[in-house]
């Protein structure tokens, strides 16, 4: 899969172009990705994805469910041959006439586009599908203008993702994204606490860019080298030893070894409970093992390992 990361890049190839931000890349955008990839296999195009990398916040976008690197490597496995994400900035001024022409006929080699029925560009949002539709159909791309997707009645979106994350509906969360919720963050030094509980941990810090899940105890898998390891993960600010800001600690089953600087992938499976604060330490260190003994036997029977 080529990365392109700014619009003056010239595609020499033809293609078809899935449209959006894309946040989550969840069963509704599959669907609109996969529309696309029927298409352009049939046409003989490139499959193309149009994004944006945001480096300003959007009022019309929420924070982010997915990091960039998880978003190339699921549109990877999805056998995207072109990512395209620019700076939002360098196309956020062009009109609606200047993005279809430079972006995506010049720059993409578009010859058909796919976008979804709330899909929005040019400057200040003031194309939407029909004036895409008026502006293609002069300029020999097709459009095609994708439903939306429900579940359980239910319209699938980024936004009721990111709230059922926040409610701790993790089973929510991971049937409309059509996979575990996960965070693929780097491991940084902690307080090194777990340690002298025998249950040490790795501490992973959420980006101010990145949504966040409901504070509390969580069933998850961590994937470290390939392998598979069932954990227990404790999202909030650590009130037994008076923590005063959000950490992500995970302790890991089976497992020894220093992951300091590295990313490692946390999928999470199922909240447990509030965080809590315990009367010592000895308590604290009986609900991770108990949370970790339940994360093991969760793991056995749904088959996560």
């Amino acid at each position: 899969m080529q990365e392109v990361y700014g619009t003056h890049w010239v595609n020499t190839k033809n293609t078809a172009v899935a449209m959006g931000y894309f946040d989550g890349i969840h069963i509704g955008h599959q669907f609109l990705i996969e529309q696309m990839t029927e298409y352009a296999t049939k046409n003989n195009l490139d499959k193309a994805v149009f994004t944006f990398t945001k480096t300003v916040k959007l009022g019309h976008k929420g924070k982010d469910i997915l990091s960039v690197y998880q978003k190339v490597n699921i549109m990877k496995d999805m056998g995207i041959d072109l990512f395209y994400s620019p700076d939002f900035l360098e196309f956020a001024s062009l009109t609606p006439q200047q993005f279809v022409d430079d972006v995506l006929i010049k720059s993409m080699g578009a010859k058909a586009v796919f976008c979804g029925e709330s899909f929005c560009f040019g400057k200040n949002r003031a194309g939407n599908v029909q004036v895409l539709r008026e502006l293609c159909s002069t300029r020999n791309v097709e459009v095609f203008i994708v439903p939306t997707v429900e579940l359980d009645g239910v319209t699938v979106s980024s936004t009721e993702i990111r709230t059922a994350l926040e409610n701790g509906d993790i089973e929510k969360a991971n049937s409309m994204l059509g996979r575990t919720y996960a965070i693929d963050f780097e491991v940084v030094h902690g307080k090194k606490l777990g340690r002298t509980l025998g249950t040490p941990t790795i501490n992973q810090i959420f980006p101010n860019s990145m949504c966040t899940p409901k504070e509390g105890v969580y069933i998850t898998v961590t994937e470290v080298n390939g392998e598979r390891y069932p954990s227990a993960t404790g999202f909030g600010n650590r009130p037994t030893v008076n923590g005063n800001s959000l950490s992500c600690e995970t302790t890991l089953a089976g497992f020894s070894g220093d992951l300091y600087k590295k990313n490692i992938k946390v999928e999470f499976y199922k909240y447990l409970y509030a965080t809590q604060k315990f009367e010592n330490v000895q308590q604290l260190k009986d609900m991770i093992q108990s949370a970790l003994k339940k994360s093991c036997d969760f793991a056995d029977s749904n088959n996560t390992l």
